[in-house]
């Protein structure tokens, strides 16, 4: 009875731990707001995006709504190009990018009740890019021979529609990744005590883990080619897809490889406790 029990246990954490490990990663990483800005981060030194989001700042450059005469937006035009093209050695870039990546958190994770009215009724997910159009502004508002309006918000949408209620779905239920952690860790526990043979469940365990590892890295790079697939028809997107899935990839393969170290020690272990244990001498039985 107490090495069916202990084998249950084990199955029973090892399905637990399945669901947990990947909704901790999202919940730390994607849903809340300080773990996407370290994730993205690095997304804005990429030199191809680099070029997209100059292109993407200096459309979003308004004239305080008047149409300039070609005369005029041939002097203009040129100042804007170079100083966006120069965008990311401005001191303030890195305020600005992170400031972005926030912006476009709150529209794509915040409660639809909270969301202004324009991006409410949209159904993809929405980068702001209005930080660095502002920086490109103060950069050259001096030098124009037209006062230079930055706007408030400058959105491109990343990815197809129906996509926001997925988003509502994970900020949802990957929270509770870490409930479920605890209750993996005390099947195991369980299963420990209840062994009669502790080294089937360090070898069983360790078995588990692998198969975890295996199935996590199956499922992320399925999960990656889901999203590189949503075209959404925007250069600035497309390339931030492209990286944020490489980035994402890149962060959960991490805990992968610890799952497979872990994995690795625990079969280890339970061999080596099993040689110990099988090569103890029998106890002397008086006659």
């Amino acid at each position: 009875m107490r090495t069916f029990v202990s084998a249950i246990a084990v199955l029973i954490g090892l399905a637990l731990a399945a669901v947990a490990v990947p909704a901790m990663w999202v919940d730390r990483n994607i849903v809340q707001e300080d773990g996407f800005v370290a994730l993205t981060a690095p997304l804005g030194k990429d030199p191809a995006f680099q070029q997209r989001l100059a292109s993407a700042a200096v459309n979003g450059i308004g004239f305080g709504g008047k149409q300039l005469p070609d005369a005029l937006a041939a002097v203009v035009k040129p100042i804007l190009d170079d100083a966006a093209q120069s965008m990311t050695a401005m001191p303030g870039y890195s305020d600005a990018w992170a400031e972005t990546l926030r912006r476009s958190h709150r529209l794509s994770f915040a409660d639809p009740r909270t969301l202004p009215p324009e991006v409410n009724g949209t159904t993809s997910l929405t980068l702001d890019v209005a930080p660095l159009v502002g920086l490109v502004v103060a950069r050259v508002s001096a030098a124009s021979p037209v006062p230079l309006k930055a706007p408030d918000q400058v959105r491109i949408g990343i990815g197809q529609s129906n996509q926001r209620q997925l988003i509502e779905r994970v900020s949802a239920y990957a929270p509770m990744g870490s409930a479920v952690a605890v209750g993996a860790g005390i099947a195991f526990i369980l299963a420990f005590v209840a062994a009669r043979r502790k080294w089937t469940v360090l070898v069983g365990t360790g078995i588990g883990a692998l198969v975890l590892a295996a199935t996590w890295k199956f499922g992320a790079d399925a999960a990656g080619r889901l999203v590189l697939g949503a075209g959404s028809g925007n250069d600035v997107a497309e390339i931030f897809k492209r990286e944020f899935v490489a980035a994402s990839t890149a962060g959960f393969g991490q805990w992968i490889v610890v799952a497979l170290v872990a994995g690795a020690v625990l079969l280890v272990v339970g061999i080596v406790l099993r040689v110990v244990t099988g090569r103890r001498p029998a106890p002397n039985v008086r006659r």
